[in-house]
C-alpha cells in the first residue's frame, strides 16, 4: 500500500485534527488505496500573531507551507503535501461601520502548484476586535479574557466561543482544508477544458 504523508505547517491540535478529518473525508478521492498520514512540523507563518486582513491570511497560510517545503528539502522529507493553516481576522467594510470576521484560511501545495481554501466568517464583537486591532492584542489572549477561560486556542476556539460551541476552530480550519484540495482531489474540474457553447 503506499503511504502519502501530507505535512502540516503546526503541531497544535485543532489544526492537525482539521487536516486528519479532511483528509479523511477525502483521501479515497485524492489517492485511491493509499494510507494518508498527516505530519504537524513547527514552522513560522512570517505574519503578525493575529492577520488582520485578508491578503495577510492568505499569506501566513502560504508561507507556512513554502517553510514545510525548504525543511522537506533540507531534511529530505518525502512529504507529498504541504498544508499552511492560518487563522485571524478580515475587515469588511459594509456601509458607515466596518464588520471584522473572523476567518479560517489554507494553502495546499504539491511543490508545484498551491491553491487557497477558506472558512465562512464569523462577526467577532466590537469590543474583541477593540482589544485586537486597536490595543494590540493576540487574538488567542482577548479570547481567553473575553470568555473568561484559559487556552480556548487549543480548544475550541474563538470560533466555538462566538457560536456557542456549533463550530470549532478545527471544524472551520477542516472545511478551508476540503476546499484548498479540490484541485486535487477534484482535478479533472480544474483541468476541464472548456466547452464552447
Amino acid at each position: 500500500m503506499e503511504n502519502v504523508q501530507i505535512a502540516v505547517g503546526s503541531t497544535r491540535r485543532p489544526k492537525l485534527s482539521a487536516v486528519t478529518e479532511a483528509v479523511r473525508s477525502f483521501g479515497s478521492l485524492l489517492a485511491p488505496g493509499a494510507q494518508l498520514d498527516v505530519v504537524g512540523v513547527e514552522v513560522e507563518s512570517g505574519v503578525g500573531h493575529t492577520p488582520a486582513n485578508r491578503a495577510d491570511l492568505m499569506q501566513g497560510a502560504r508561507q507556512r507551507a513554502d517553510a514545510l517545503m525548504r525543511v522537506a528539502k533540507e531534511k529530505s522529507e518525502s512529504w507529498r503535501y504541504f498544508v499552511g493553516l492560518e487563522g485571524g481576522l478580515d475587515i469588511i467594510e459594509a456601509g458607515k461601520t466596518p464588520r471584522v470576521m473572523l476567518e479560517s484560511w489554507a494553502y495546499v501545495s504539491d511543490g508545484r502548484n498551491g491553491y487557497y481554501g477558506r472558512s465562512g466568517g464569523v462577526e467577532i464583537p466590537d469590543a474583541l476586535a477593540q482589544e485586537v486591532l486597536e490595543n494590540g492584542v493576540e487574538l488567542s489572549i482577548a479570547i481567553d479574557r473575553f470568555a473568561g477561560a484559559v487556552g480556548i486556542r487549543d480548544a475550541q476556539g474563538a470560533w466555538g466561543v462566538l457560536s456557542s460551541g456549533l463550530i470549532s476552530r478545527t471544524e472551520a480550519f477542516r472545511v478551508a482544508v476540503i476546499a484548498a484540495f479540490a484541485p486535487f482531489y477534484n482535478a479533472k474540474m480544474y483541468h476541464a477544458v472548456s466547452a464552447a457553447p
